[in-house]
């Protein structure tokens, strides 16, 4: 059961120690530097925005791509319009400075994905050394009019806004392309510095990536949308998430509000969901592995500072039976949640009713949450399985929630610490 052992505290201090060392950037972590002074603009080539900025990036071989904030004509690029996906592929470092890129009304696709991944390509193959990242203000924004939200369990016009809803040549099915920046198989990445708002699903969707950073990303989006003087509902506005496989990153310095969780951390397979198919939230196969290879492991989370707009989860760790996740820390949390709206929990960690049904006790191990700042419903929630971790210096507003909830069984909880873990007055 939980219990305070200041040995096995001390314990837990010198491991997440070790592993922020080992995960401080310019060791472990891809290089977020820049290469040469050379670059390429979309500007020399001819097209719509979005054909323009992947001709450009297909024609860099490994040169920055920038995307300046007006183009040759001295046009303003305070608005650039996306009509599909700006496409990244292998050694992709793509600049955005000072500008405004949003999503057509026409577009239904991601923001930003991967060139290894999309729709018929059935064998995801991996790619290195992606990089996005914003100069100065940059802010990446979804569509006026959606054609469609939510994650690929939604109908569109019943459970989530799309003016495809009853259109009979068109998915009636959300799918994965509403996730804004998607990113499968890459080894080496960096995105940093960007405002993203009205998402229309997850805002940054990671699978099977690794050895990367997300760090200085604020996220604004509420779960709703007026559109043509109507409010309506936009589902599955997660800010981050990282899915199964991620492996060997530092996520830091996030920010604002998402309508659903802000930052989670998602290893739960599914057996039916086929790469390259519609009608899944899953751009690559989904199935688990085996072996490990599946597992969410060895990353850093630090310094968030936001809430969920639809009273959802913070931050939220979460592991299906047969995949696990360990060696995760959580070291600076501030819930920065309005008196309005209520957060489930700053951390959840495990839950019975979702994916699959609780991790057996051990594949949700060595995970540290530490200095967190709560104005939830529940400051830390553990709805699952919980071995050898440690929570440290939590503080609850009183009044506001409860300090620490186990849902869990007896036998799902075992060697956990707590150390200051409490409520204060406001």
């Amino acid at each position: 059961m939980l219990g305070s052992t200041r040995r096995r505290t001390l314990q837990f201090l010198g491991w997440s120690a070790c592993l922020a060392a080992s995960l401080t950037p310019g060791t472990s972590l891809a290089d977020t530097s820049a290469p040469a002074a050379s670059f390429v603009t979309p500007d020399e080539f001819t097209g719509t925005d979005v054909e323009r900025i992947n001709k450009a990036i297909e024609a860099a071989a490994g040169r920055r791509v920038v995307i300046p904030p007006v183009n040759a004509k001295g046009k303003d690029k305070a608005v650039g319009l996306l009509a599909s996906a700006i496409l990244v592929r292998d050694g992709s470092v793509l600049e955005f400075d000072n500008c405004r890129v949003k999503l057509s009304d026409r577009c239904r696709d991601n923001m930003i994905r991967s060139v290894n991944c999309g729709l018929g390509i059935t064998d995801v193959k991996p790619i290195k050394n992606v990089h996005i990242r914003g100069l100065g203000r940059v802010v990446l924004e979804g569509a006026d009019r959606p054609r469609a939200t939510g994650d690929g369990n939604k109908t569109l016009g019943r459970h989530s806004y799309g003016t495809d809803a009853g259109v009979a040549a068109e998915s009636q099915t959300s799918d994965w392309r509403n996730h804004g920046i998607l990113l499968a198989f890459v080894d080496g990445f960096a995105i940093q510095n960007l405002t993203i708002r009205d998402s229309h699903c997850w805002a940054i969707w990671l699978k099977r990536c690794s050895h990367g950073t997300v760090r200085d990303i604020d996220f604004a989006s509420t779960g709703s949308k007026t559109i043509d003087g109507t409010p309506q509902t936009i589902v599955n506005q997660d800010g981050l998430d990282l899915r199964m496989g991620c492996h060997d990153i530092l996520v830091e310095n996030i920010s604002g509000h998402a309508g659903d969780d802000l930052v989670a951390l998602t290893a739960i397979p599914f057996a039916d969901h086929a790469a390259g198919a519609l009608a899944t939230h899953m751009a690559t196969d989904a199935k688990n592995r085996g072996a490990g290879q599946d597992d969410i492991r060895d990353v850093i989370i630090r310094n968030v500072r936001g809430y969920s707009r639809g009273g959802h989860h913070i931050v939220r760790l979460l592991n299906a039976p047969g995949v696990g996740m360990h060696a995760i820390l959580v070291d600076g949390l501030v819930d920065t949640a309005p008196d309005d709206v209520v957060c489930r929990a700053a951390v959840k960690i495990g839950d019975a009713d979702w994916g699959g049904g609780n991790a057996v006790a051990g594949e949700t191990s060595r995970i540290v949450v530490r200095n967190v700042m709560s104005r939830s419903k529940h400051a830390i929630l553990v709805g699952g399985s919980l071995t050898d971790s440690s929570l440290e210096n939590v503080l609850q507003e009183a009044g506001r929630g409860d300090v620490l909830t186990v849902q869990s069984r007896p036998d799902q909880i075992r060697d956990v610490t707590t150390e200051n873990v409490r409520a204060v007055a406001r």
